[in-house]
């Protein structure tokens, strides 16, 4: 059985989504979730399914605690699903394309350092572009920088606002993450 540990920072939606994916799995499991912030919906969600789960600091982080329990539980893959601080190179190094990150835009377009969600769908609206989409791909030193595995576009349409075009988005993370986490594993 493969295991996954999941990273985010808020409210946990999309880890809800991978949750419910594999619970029936006999290939994986979400092994372990972890927010850098102890007041995240996230740890209730990974409570409620019974996932052990943990908040950390950004001093833990770096120094290493996320390397250190993710090898100690053998962890085949980490889930970033709105994590929003930057991976430690010792993670990266631990977990050589093994950890992914999905962005709520067609990147390259609308990423990097403090594009994330509502920022991302407004800049979308602000911009005029005619789609958007998500782009699921692996995690390197840089935001938003790695080398990309999935993507898949919706329309926006004239009317849209960054609500519309969020709810869109959140529809297309919902449907592939779980399976594109799948078929990586």
């Amino acid at each position: 059985m493969k295991k996954i540990a999941i990273l985010a920072s808020g409210n946990g939606s999309n880890a809800e989504e991978i949750i419910k994916h594999f619970s029936s799995s006999q290939k994986a499991e979400v092994n372990i979730i972890a927010s850098n912030k102890k007041e995240a919906y996230v740890l209730e969600r990974a409570k409620n399914h019974n996932i052990t789960h943990f908040a950390f600091t950004r001093q833990e982080m770096d120094a290493g605690v996320l390397e250190d329990t993710f090898v100690q539980r053998k962890i085949d893959l980490v889930v970033l699903a709105g994590f929003l601080l930057k991976i430690p190179e010792g993670l990266i190094k631990a977990y050589p394309e093994k950890i992914i990150n999905v962005h709520p835009a067609l990147l390259p377009k609308h990423g990097g350092k403090g594009m994330y969600g509502m920022k991302v769908h407004q800049a979308v609206k602000d911009r005029g572009d005619k789609e958007t989409g998500i782009t699921i791909h692996y995690v390197n030193e840089k935001y938003d920088d790695g080398r990309i595995i999935f993507q898949e576009s919706v329309a926006v349409e004239e009317g849209d606002d960054a609500v519309q075009i969020a709810n869109k988005v959140h529809a297309l993370e919902y449907k592939y993450f779980p399976k594109v986490i799948e078929s990586l594993l």
